[in-house]
């Protein structure tokens, strides 16, 4: 099952790498990692899914609670949080695709942010099944690159996850 931590760590040289680092010696891997700066320039957001069980997921807290530089832990409840990633696909565009290409990117709510004689870039933000639907349709065409974020999430409502 994945599992959705958001950390608020201080923002300084090395704080990932000791993360990253705490996953690799305990044999977990992380599906994707997101971070970036807080309202607060003191302070950085990481969001990391993990694969695991609750055994796992524990584990993890307890470990990442143990670093100096990590202010707060939070698992998010998928059902509680609204999660999204963003994703760049370069899509093979022949001259005789290129209207089923953009009528796949019209239902997606996606964008075309490039356009060149063989090939497209497409920009889709969406939740992880839309970002997999569309990459599974854009398949047919030839997908030559792709680039995604991973996911970042947030607590719905007035909860917050910042120190």
């Amino acid at each position: 099952m994945l599992h959705t931590i958001a950390l608020i760590v201080e923002n300084r040289p090395g704080v990932l790498v000791r993360i990253a680092g705490l996953f690799s010696r305990r044999g977990f891997n992380i599906d994707s990692l997101t971070v970036g700066a807080t309202d607060n320039p003191d302070y950085s957001r990481m969001t990391i899914t993990v694969d695991g069980d609750e055994v796992v997921l524990e584990q993890v807290t307890k470990q990442l609670n143990k670093l100096i530089n990590v202010i707060r832990v939070s698992e998010l409840d998928p059902a509680e949080s609204v999660e999204r990633e963003l994703v760049m696909i370069k899509v093979a565009a022949k001259k005789e695709d290129r209207s089923e290409i953009m009528q796949i990117v019209s239902v997606f709510r996606a964008k075309i942010i490039d356009v060149s004689p063989r090939s497209m870039i497409i920009e889709v933000t969406g939740s992880q099944d839309k970002v997999e639907a569309m990459v599974r349709l854009l398949r047919q065409f030839g997908i030559k690159e792709m680039a995604r974020t991973g996911r970042v999430s947030m607590v719905r409502g007035a909860k917050v996850v910042n120190p």
